[in-house]
């Protein structure tokens, strides 16, 4: 009996000590994927604050909240599964699949750029307000943002299940690392989105200080976060452009950077981002045009948008 005893904790030690370096290895496979979908996730985190502006303060949170819980169903209960079928099973899929979310981040990227360089009926200040504070605009912009988030979290976890199956070709550990992936990125997104909606907050409270710098600081972040939301609007419609075009450009096949023989490297980078962005406008404008013109012609008198 004791020497059964003793092999029985032989092997919860082995199995112990296996699962352990699985863990391990889920753990160093989630990091790479993560580093390699870094660029789009910057993106990710600079296209959700736009979708904030305009909602009073005690509303901002909320809003982050229930996108970030749209952000976990996306990746969790629809892509992650899908994902692994997919590189399974029809792995050639995948960059269609892909290349029609990059229709839709293009279109709604050039949607936003129309609608800011051409005239259009402004609504009244009163009716705008009443808009703004109601329920609907606010599922509608939640709405609209977890559908934003589907496309760029697809593009992140496929990018991170490229880079993970080479090495992991059990399908437990990439999962396992795709969960990790899924559940970490989405910490960081939001949690610096929310860091980022709630500074001027951060900075009334600091200008209230008594003491001078820390109160000229607060004064300073007070004013300057408007500016800094701006900004983030202007580089979250250029991420859209810009990821969405380069789903498409890549799923061809091309990498602008290469017709110029530049290969990596900053200037690389740049090359193919503006190359990318310029067609992603191109594609999306051509897509919004059409989707208005069908619009009109269905009898709906102007097109109401998908965002």
């Amino acid at each position: 009996m004791p020497s059964g005893l003793a092999a029985l904790l032989d092997d919860i030690t082995a199995i112990t000590r296996l699962a352990a370096a699985s863990v391990d290895d889920i753990s160093a496979a989630a990091a790479k994927a993560s580093t390699k979908a870094a660029g789009v996730v910057i993106d990710d985190a600079a296209v959700t604050p736009q979708y904030i502006i305009g909602f009073t303060p005690n509303r901002e949170l909320p809003i982050i909240w229930r996108i970030a819980k749209g952000s976990l169903i996306n990746k969790l209960v629809f892509i992650l599964p899908t994902a692994l079928l997919l590189s399974a099973f029809l792995p050639w899929l995948i960059t269609p699949i892909l290349m029609l979310g990059g229709l839709y981040l293009c279109f709604e990227g050039a949607e936003k750029v129309i609608h800011k360089l051409l005239p259009h009926k402004k609504k009244p200040l009163k009716e705008k307000v009443a808009e703004v504070c109601s329920e609907t605009h606010e599922e509608n912009t939640v709405n609209s943002a977890v559908r934003t988030d589907f496309i760029l979290s697809a593009e992140i976890m496929a990018i991170s299940l490229q880079e993970v199956a080479g090495d992991y070709p059990s399908i437990w550990m990439q999962g396992g690392a795709l969960f990790l992936v899924a559940i970490g990125i989405t910490l960081a997104v939001y949690g610096v989105v929310g860091l980022i909606v709630k500074m001027d907050d951060v900075g009334l409270h600091m200008a209230q200080r008594d003491n001078g710098l820390v109160s000229r600081f607060g004064r300073g972040l007070v004013k300057a976060m408007p500016k800094l939301l701006m900004a983030l609007t202007f580089v979250g419609t250029a991420a859209m452009l810009w990821v969405g075009g380069q789903i498409i450009v890549h799923g061809f096949g091309q990498h602008p950077e290469a017709w110029f023989g530049l290969h990596g490297g900053l200037s690389g980078w740049l090359v193919d981002a503006a190359i990318c962005g310029v067609i992603g406008l191109a594609i999306g404008a051509a897509i919004v045009g059409a989707h208005h013109l069908w619009a009109h012609r269905s009898g709906n008198g102007s097109a109401d948008t998908m965002s």
